[in-house]
C-alpha cells in the first residue's frame, strides 16, 4: 500500500538514499531540504514534491509545517533525519545551541506542528539518532544548550540522546491516538558529516580512512526503509531505539530515564511557544 512519507535532510546521504528506494516502491515521498540545489535535484530526478527549510531557522520550520499541512492532511510517516555535528558552539537567529535545535528542537516543532495530520494517518515518526548517544552524551537537563564544557562531539551526543528520549516521550503522549515512535541508528555512513568541524572525525569521515570505517548512503538508508514501510508491533517496537534492525542493548542508560524524557519535552515546548502558530501558505 502506498504511504505519504515526508523525508528531512533529503537533499544528499541517506535521506536522499531513503527517499529513491521509497518513490521506487511506489509510495508518495516529500523531501525537505536545506540546499534549493540539491532538494531540488533530488526530487527531478525522482518526480516528487520538495520544501526548503533551514532547521537552524524555526520560523522556517513553522513555514515548511503549513505547507505540508495544506498538501497533505494524512501523512502516514514522518522521518526526521536532518540533522549533523556541528563546529564551535554557535547560536541560531532564534537563541538557541545550533547542535541542540537543528538535531532535536526543529524536528521537536516540526513533528507538533503536523500532529493533526500525524494522528489522521495513524504515522509512524522515525528518528534518525546515533550511537554517540551512548558514546558521548554527557546530558544535563539544566544545560540544554550546551553552554558548559562545550565539545562538538558531546553536544552531538547530547542531540542524539534527544532523539532517544523525545522517541520514548511521543511514545507515551501520543502512542493511544495511533501515532507511532522509533528511532534508529544508521550506522557510520559516508556522507557529509562532521564537515564543519576539526574533529578527528573530519578525518574518518572525509579523508583516506573514509574507505575503511564508513559504509554507503544507501547502506544506512536501509533501516530507514525498514521502518517507513514497517508497522508497529509487527515490524518494530514503539517507543524504541533501533541498531541493526534490533532493539539496541547497548544504550545509554539516561534513555530509559521517564522523568528525564518527560523534562526535555516540557522544557523544548517552552522553547517552541513563540512558534506553534502556523501560517498559511494558501
Amino acid at each position: 500500500m502506498s504511504r505519504t512519507i515526508i523525508v528531512t535532510g533529503a537533499s544528499d546521504g541517506i535521506g536522499a538514499a531513503a527517499a529513491r528506494k521509497l518513490a521506487g516502491a511506489g509510495h508518495e515521498v516529500v523531501v525537505v531540504g536545506r540546499s534549493a540545489e540539491k532538494t531540488r535535484a533530488v526530487a527531478e530526478e525522482l518526480g516528487v514534491t520538495w520544501h526548503l527549510a533551514d532547521f537552524a531557522d524555526l520560523s522556517q520550520v513553522r513555514e515548511l509545517a503549513g505547507s505540508l499541512l495544506s498538501a497533505h492532511p494524512r501523512i502516514d510517516v514522518l522521518a526526521n533525519n536532518a540533522g549533523g555535528m556541528m563546529g564551535d558552539r554557535a547560536l541560531t537567529v532564534d537563541g538557541y545551541e545550533r547542535t541542540f535545535q537543528v538535531n532535536h528542537l526543529a524536528p521537536f516543532l516540526l513533528t507538533e506542528l503536523l500532529m493533526p495530520a500525524l494522528i489522521a494517518g495513524d504515522a509512524t515518526v522515525i528518528q534518525t539518532a546515533s550511537a554517540a548517544a551512548r558514546l558521548f552524551a554527557r546530558f544535563d537537563i539544566d544545560d540544554l544548550q550546551n553552554a558548559h564544557a562545550y565539545t562538538a562531539l558531546r553536544a552531538y551526543g547530547n542531540a542524539k540522546l534527544a532523539n532517544i528520549l523525545f522517541t520514548a516521550e511521543l511514545q507515551r503522549r501520543y502512542g493511544h491516538r495511533g501515532v507511532s515512535a522509533v528511532a534508529f541508528h544508521p550506522g557510520v555512513i559516508a556522507t557529509g558529516f562532521a564537515g564543519e568541524t576539526n574533529h578527528f572525525l573530519r578525518r574518518i569521515y572525509h579523508g583516506p580512512l573514509r574507505r575503511l570505517f564508513t559504509t554507503s548512503p544507501e547502506k544506512g538508508a536501509e533501516q530507514l526503509v525498514w521502518l517507513a514501510e514497517g508497522s508497529a508491533e509487527s515490524t518494530f517496537v514503539p517507543g524504541a531505539y533501533y541498531e541493526s534492525r534490533r532493539v539496541s542493548t547497548k544504550i545509554n542508560p539516561q534513555a530509559h530515564d521517564a522523568d528525564l524524557a518527560r523534562e526535555l519535552w516540557d522544557s523544548s515546548e517552552v522553547m517552541i511557544r513563540p512558534f506553534r502558530e502556523i501560517h498559511s501558505q494558501e
